[in-house]
């Protein structure tokens, strides 16, 4: 992330986001092979990885989810404009990583394979703990948050709408960290990175 920051503090799409870290992977790493949107036949059906990475020892699945406000302005190097939209749907935002994280523990039942989810973001209210008093919300057991610690079963709603549930075999602290810092509202960008070990192996189901 740090080699990638150099020249791509924006991304235009999640595709966008997923393509320049595959590069920046080949330019770290030329003997690791790396292969985008890869089928993989998991629990009686296929499911696609974002990025598949094969070294010499490991094969390491990456999930990607790029989640943004409304922001505009320049960026890089060189300069390139971007005009982000809004996502909006802040609880789906944090479902579907937490899915990646489910999805991750499922590819990793090998001692040779591991995982890797990565978001990257602008709404400050997803790495921000919720305000003391505040009601819980229907994603209240999917909160990201700087600190929070995703274990155990997740429910949605307080398990009232059960294709929702996430059950995770591990546990996994988060910590958020700075990707770069543009001009103007939404212009903070900062990326959650969650690694899922082979320990973390079992039939976890979203």
């Amino acid at each position: 992330m740090a080699q990638l920051r150099r020249h791509r503090p924006v991304f235009h799409s999640e595709a966008d986001l997923q393509d320049g870290f595959a590069r920046v992977v080949w330019e770290l790493v030329p003997e690791v092979q790396f292969w985008l949107e890869v089928p993989q036949r998991l629990s009686g059906k296929a499911e696609y990885l974002d990025l598949l990475c094969i070294g010499p020892e490991a094969r390491t699945a990456i999930e990607f989810k790029y989640f943004t406000r409304s922001w505009t302005g320049t960026a890089g190097t060189p300069a390139e404009d971007y005009a982000l939209k809004a996502h909006a749907a802040t609880d789906l935002a944090r479902l579907h990583f937490v899915r990646d994280i489910a999805r991750l523990e499922r590819f990793c039942r090998r001692s040779e394979q591991n995982g890797l989810a990565l978001l990257l973001t602008n709404e400050a209210s997803l790495w921000t703990p919720p305000g003391p008093g505040r009601r819980p919300t229907r994603d209240h057991d999917f909160r990201i948050h700087e600190g929070r610690e995703l274990t155990g079963t997740l429910l949605w709603a307080e398990g009232t709408y059960e294709r929702n549930t996430c059950r995770l075999r591990g546990a996994y602290p988060l910590a958020w960290e700075q990707h770069s810092r543009q001009d103007g509202p939404g212009g903070e960008f900062r990326y959650l990175a969650v690694f899922v070990s082979p320990s973390a192996t079992g039939d976890a189901r979203t």
